[in-house]
């Protein structure tokens, strides 16, 4: 790349075609003249590209389990409701990450992502909530930068980078929260420059400051604090040392506490208490920040921080920009080069650092589509690295150095667009077919309708399942289904379903199976590696067919807990348990859905079952 750059400078000296010096003045008059119409311009194509990877490459569905639940916890909102009853019998419609405790089911994470997918879901579209929230910061972004950069190429550099970045445009194509919280961050972002370099106080501002801290607070209340609390002390500081400005100060406080209000309102409705949210109610404190042990994997110490800050920086090495150089080489070089930084500067640094020592006490690693947990450096990032050429020439003058740090960046850009981007998009768009199935489509093409269908999931997860609906709780229930063979647990599990034993007394029936827990590997017999076998064990008859089931193949229940067809109930099937469902559904047709094959990608079939046979199978 940066052969390749050299060779074009200095070609270009011979060749004026290859450089010219009007074209990029052009652009820089045109932001100077009319910058709001050149962040619409770049909103608007980002609009379209987040769309087009929405639909084309992500089937408009979403294909994380935290994207599932929040879409179906957005459901619960968009019908008037903040919660939905505890059925019955809870294993056969359970998932992670939703809440089924006290009677109600409801999303773990906080209510403002939720809300956001909410309103697509009231139009019908909630996979348009990722592209509009993508290009609400890409028209915010360059605004913000107007505030305090001088550089009008710096601006549109900055813009265009953030707007098309890989990470940022595959992000934005997702349900995921981050991209809604990082819209949040922007709008306040907006409103604090504005109120920091404006002369006078400017409370209307700075409630929408405070407003939008609060409400990126409700979708993710770390990231909100990284970029929140520096804001609070420039507001404070400020107010000390002019009081004038504590009107600036006051107003962004009631901004905050707008939303926030809203929030530990629906904590109170759901969980009980206006500061505990779903996911301690769902893994303990062990969800928390902090260095100690977690609802699952290994214990979260200093040096598990810095490694999984490591990973994070990695990853963002190669996912922000997809190009062949490190992505975070060109900000790094330009912060070295920077002499001065500007107030604002400072706040985006001091922000990113502290939104890195935060993730750096948080025990999970969080990988989809790149570090998401770091998704918010990404505009600081294209920032910096906009800032590169600029810098060289400044401190180097516009010869050689100049022309090659240009070129070598605009062929890395071209690599990135012509090799890797289209690696990156096949391996997205063939992924996670089971999450892409359309169940509407396809059920009314096989007919079905009024009917109960009963979804063959792994053998694993239907044990999980049933360990959560006997009061296990998710913890207790990670730990075990980790630390015993699945042939045992299972068998334990069933002896306490039919004496009706649960919560406490149940794992106190249950802790005795993690004596072995030091030996227990993970099975090679099924293609769910997660089941566990304790080596040297024989199956019984009862669990070699629970293997059998696994290897002709298995899918996945919570997709399906989204489909729209009125009269069709999917729940999943628990072989025995299944005429509990059957005596209450017993008007409808039974259908089994699992692929034919067990074959990776292969499309779900439904089978039509008799009643009479399934009740002769389950009898014996």
């Amino acid at each position: 790349v940066v052969g390749s750059g050299l060779v074009l400078a200095i070609i270009s000296r011979s060749l004026p075609l290859l450089w010219r010096d009007a074209l990029p003045a052009r652009v820089r008059r045109a932001l100077s003249e009319s910058p709001g119409l050149f962040a619409a311009v770049i909103a608007v194509m980002a609009l379209v590209l987040y769309c087009v990877i929405a639909r084309y490459v992500f089937s408009a569905r979403p294909l994380l389990i935290d994207e599932l639940a929040q879409l179906l916890q957005a459901r619960i909102y968009a019908g008037g409701a903040l919660t939905r009853p505890v059925d019955v019998y809870p294993e056969f419609f359970s998932m992670l990450h939703m809440v089924d405790t006290h009677g109600t089911v409801y999303s773990q994470f906080p209510p403002g992502g939720p809300t956001m997918l909410a309103l697509g879901e009231l139009v019908g579209a909630p996979w348009l909530v990722g592209p509009i929230a993508g290009a609400v910061s890409a028209l915010v972004f360059p605004l913000i930068l107007k505030r305090f950069e001088t550089r009008t190429g710096v601006i549109a550099g900055a813009a265009a980078l953030f707007a098309f970045a890989p990470f940022v445009a595959y992000m934005s194509g997702s349900h995921m929260n981050h991209v809604t919280t990082l819209m949040w961050l922007m709008i306040a972002m907006a409103a604090l420059a504005c109120v920091i370099t404006s002369k006078s106080p400017r409370p209307r501002v700075a409630l929408l400051s405070g407003f939008g801290f609060a409400m990126a607070a409700s979708i993710r209340p770390v990231d909100a604090l990284a970029f929140a609390l520096p804001a609070g002390i420039w507001y404070l500081s400020r107010a000390l040392k002019d009081r004038t400005r504590w009107a600036d100060a006051l107003a962004a406080a009631i901004g905050v506490s707008i939303p926030m209000l809203v929030v530990m309102w629906v904590n109170t409705r759901t969980t009980g208490s206006a500061l505990l949210f779903g996911y301690e109610v769902l893994w303990g404190k062990g969800h928390e920040l902090g260095f100690h042990t977690p609802p699952w994997g290994d214990s979260h110490t200093p040096a598990r921080g810095v490694e999984l800050i490591n990973l994070y920086m990695l990853r963002l090495q190669h996912y922000l920009f997809e190009t062949p150089v490190p992505s975070l080489v060109p900000a790094i070089l330009a912060l070295a080069l920077t002499r001065k930084l500007h107030a604002f500067d400072r706040y985006l640094l001091t922000s990113a650092g502290l939104l890195l020592g935060l993730y750096f006490a948080y025990w999970h690693d969080g990988f989809y589509l790149g570090p998401r947990f770091v998704f918010p450096l990404s505009a600081v990032l294209a920032l910096w690295t906009a800032r590169l050429p600029f810098l060289i020439r400044d401190r180097y003058g516009d010869g050689l150095l100049y022309r090659s740090t240009v070129y070598s960046m605009l062929v890395a850009v071209a690599m990135a667009a012509v090799f890797s981007l289209p690696v990156r998009t096949h391996q997205y768009r063939t992924g996670l077919l089971p999450l892409r199935w359309n169940a509407d489509s396809a059920a009314a093409a096989a007919g079905v309708r009024d009917a109960i269908v009963l979804v063959r999931e792994s053998w694993g997860s239907q044990l999980v399942a049933r360990m959560w609906a006997l009061g296990l709780g998710r913890p207790r229930t990670e730990l075990l289904y980790r630390k015993v063979d699945t042939c045992l647990l299972d068998e334990a599990v069933m002896e306490l379903e039919r004496a009706n034993i649960r919560g406490d007394a149940s794992m106190a029936v249950l802790r005795p199976l993690l004596r072995d827990s030091a030996r227990v590997v993970p099975t090679m017999l099924s293609s769910d590696h997660s089941e566990r076998v304790l080596p040297g064990s024989t199956y019984s008859l009862h669990c070699a067919r629970r293997i059998a089931e696994d290897s002709a193949g298995f899918t996945l229940l919570p997709p399906l807990l989204l489909a729209r067809t009125k009269g069709i109930v999917y729940a999943r099937d628990l072989h025995e348990r299944d005429t509990l469902l059957l005596k209450r559904y017993t008007g409808r047709s039974v259908y089994l859905l699992k692929p034919p094959v067990a074959q990776a990608g292969a499309e779900p079939k439904f089978v039509r079952l008799s009643r009479d046979s399934l009740w002769s199978v389950w009898k014996r």
